[in-house]
């Protein structure tokens, strides 16, 4: 479901560039990633799930600054983006195409070794998932894999250390100690990225029951038939079929010996938990596992339920990321930091949450595709402004460097968003489509490899392995169920599609072999 915002002003006049960096101060940068939030649950955007429950902190990014309406991923899985962010390349350029491949090759050239060579101060405290240690970067300290939620290991050039506490908060903590000891001489580029919201969902403690009794709307095609659509009747993520009741579900009671069918780790997630904590774990979930399993239901009934239990774990995730994002911008304000530092908040890509029936991301369907970001530059982003033209994440390193008075590197392929931002409109010659490709299959989830092309009413999409075609007008069917391809009266659009396809394909020097 496509969204607009409802509070936004109108057009800026001409604000400060970086043009003239020789007499102002030079940007920090603070760039905030979670893992798995939906637009949908970004209360900014108007989606009814994130009215239900807000995100207060987040929106006052956007608030005070931009509001990004159509930015999108290039390969919607984590270390494939998070490699696109560091290197301003797509997958097939910065070699990291899957998230099982080799490890991210971490001697090519990205964003904080150029900002280095050009006197910034570098860090990234939380998840980095690219079987690597980072490189170009002053201060690391990254969590194990995915990480845990309680009583997570971080790993950092010296040693690898058991921390307690809920990882969202730590990473917080330990984001806030790096910036009271940073090197007050130089301008800072800070990644802060956050295991939440990744599958399986654990809120902190204190916000077991935030949502216990909330009620979340259903999405109208949760119970997606699939049809005229093989790749999508193909995949492995279903909340009612494809869900592990324990490890994702939490179904257990904590005192009965029930077997969970297909659930490789009902109880896995609790491991770093002390005793004491996983009894309060068991406490906040009985009574409402109890209610489930006192009385049979239909396999319909089964299936709502699970997406409200879902739901509820998924949003209290949220909300302490959104804590977070409080924490960091009081710090901010309380200190004088706020008034030259660029704040982004963002996530590696877009999530499903019930559309289709799903959980997980990978398609180049919308709720995937589409990245939600904010961002807050003051004197240079006026507040509410919407930015509605086609940015992607490979866009992120140039703009970045752009903002800091620096050239970006010839081999990145994004282009700078700044004057988008500081303009408030869409400049003439602006980018018309934008290219999308997912590698990883066979894989988890069972998501067939695609490639696509993307412009503003129109979606091409080539299951190249199994040469089948998706066709959305995205105007007339938004939540894409409708596939048109071949259909009469598509001929023209097709071919234009196909030819963009081939163009960006042409642009991006894609080898042939990653196109059959």
């Amino acid at each position: 479901m496509k969204t607009k915002i409802l509070t936004l002003t109108g057009l800026l006049p001409l604000l400060p560039t970086a043009a003239g960096f020789a007499q102002q101060e030079r940007p920090n940068i603070i760039f905030i990633m979670s893992d798995d939030h939906a637009r949908q649950a970004m209360s900014i955007y108007g989606h009814p799930v994130g009215q239900v429950a807000p995100t207060p902190h987040i929106d006052r990014i956007g608030h005070e600054g931009a509001v990004f309406m159509n930015n999108y991923c290039c390969n919607s899985i984590s270390g494939p983006s998070r490699a696109a962010i560091l290197t301003g390349k797509h997958s097939h350029k910065n070699g990291f195409m899957k998230n099982w491949a080799k490890g991210f090759d971490g001697s090519q050239q990205t964003l904080p070794k150029v900002l280095q060579q050009n006197g910034y101060q570098t860090a990234v405290i939380g998840k980095w998932h690219l079987i690597s240690r980072p490189t170009g970067f002053d201060h690391w300290m990254i969590l194990n894999d995915q990480g845990d939620y309680c009583n997570p290991h971080f790993i950092t050039e010296n040693d690898t250390t058991q921390h307690t506490g809920y990882v969202t908060d730590l990473i917080t903590s330990f984001t806030k100690e790096w910036l009271d000891g940073r090197d007050k001489a130089k301008p800072f580029f800070l990644m802060m990225h956050h295991k939440a919201v990744h599958r399986n969902w654990v809120p902190a403690e204190r916000h077991y029951r935030l949502y216990e009794n909330t009620h979340f709307p259903m999405p109208d095609n949760y119970f997606d038939t699939y049809e005229g659509r093989f790749a999508a009747s193909k995949q492995e993520m279903n909340i009612y079929r494809d869900m592990y009741e324990g490890h994702d579900l939490k179904m257990v009671t904590g005192t009965d010996s029930r077997t969970l069918l297909f659930d490789p780790w009902p109880n896995a997630f609790l491991n770093t938990m002390t005793p004491q904590e996983q009894d309060r774990f068991f406490e906040a979930y009985r009574e409402r596992n109890n209610a489930f399993y006192s009385h049979p239901r239909t396999s319909g009934e089964v299936a709502e339920w699970k997406y409200q239990r879902y739901m509820q774990d998924y949003m209290a995730t949220v909300k302490s990321v959104d804590e977070s994002v409080g924490e960091i911008l009081n710090y901010l304000q309380e200190t004088g930091l706020d008034k030259n530092t660029i704040v982004v908040y963002t996530t590696d890509q877009g999530f499903y949450l019930g559309e289709h029936g799903w959980f997980d991301k990978r398609f180049m369907y919308e709720e995937s595709f589409e990245m939600p970001m904010v961002m807050r530059w003051p004197g240079h982003i006026r507040p509410q402004t919407c930015v509605e033209g086609l940015t992607q994440n490979i866009d992120f390193a140039p703009t970045f460097l752009d903002m800091c008075g620096i050239s970006a590197p010839e081999d990145m392929q994004g282009i700078s968003f700044k004057p988008l931002v500081e303009k408030g409109k869409t400049p003439s010659g602006w980018r018309r489509s934008l290219y999308y490709h997912y590698y990883e299959f066979p894989g988890f989830h069972s998501v067939r490899a695609h490639c696509g092309v993307k412009m503003e009413r129109y979606k091409l999409i080539h299951f190249y392995k199994e040469d089948l075609w998706e066709l959305y007008d995205l105007k007339t069917d938004p939540t894409e169920m409708n596939n048109i391809y071949a259909k009469k009266g598509t001929e023209k659009i097709t071919g234009t599609l196909k030819k963009e396809l081939v163009r960006l394909q042409q642009q991006y020097d894609v080898p042939k072999e990653y196109c059959k």
